[in-house]
């Protein structure tokens, strides 16, 4: 199960970094953890490369339980990360701390999904404006 983008998936979001279409965007991180401490040794990292690039952590739960969806949809905990632009999510996801720490990353993870938002101009739980 992928716990990292592809190539593909990186280029998308890349081809948006530093065009006039960048804009500010929630990460909205789906977490099935197969070992929680290496997943956190992780993000004690990725917390110090997010605050350099701006973005802030929104929301974090643990999740209860799945209501609608199958085993698939399992998931441990549900993080919300806002980014002032895709060239900011760009820099932390290429940054030389991030890719040093990956290895606790996908050791922690069985599954992840991330989902990208819109979001406002601001850190915030209100959606972007239409």
């Amino acid at each position: 199960m992928a716990v990292e983008p592809d190539e593909r998936q990186l280029a998308e979001i890349g081809a948006a970094a530093g065009s006039d279409a960048d804009s500010p965007l929630v990460m909205l991180n789906l977490n099935r953890y197969r070992d929680r401490d290496a997943y956190y040794r992780y993000a004690a990292v990725a917390a110090a490369v997010l605050e350099r690039v701006g973005g802030k952590v929104l929301w974090h739960a643990r999740a209860r339980s799945t209501v609608i969806g199958d085993r698939s949809d399992v998931y441990d905990e549900v993080i919300a990360v806002w980014y002032p632009s895709a060239a900011a999510f760009i820099a932390l996801a290429t940054d030389a701390e991030i890719l040093a720490a990956r290895g606790d990353r996908a050791s922690g993870l069985e599954r992840a999904a991330l989902i990208r938002c819109e979001a406002a101009s601001e850190p915030s739980l209100t959606p972007a404006t239409p």
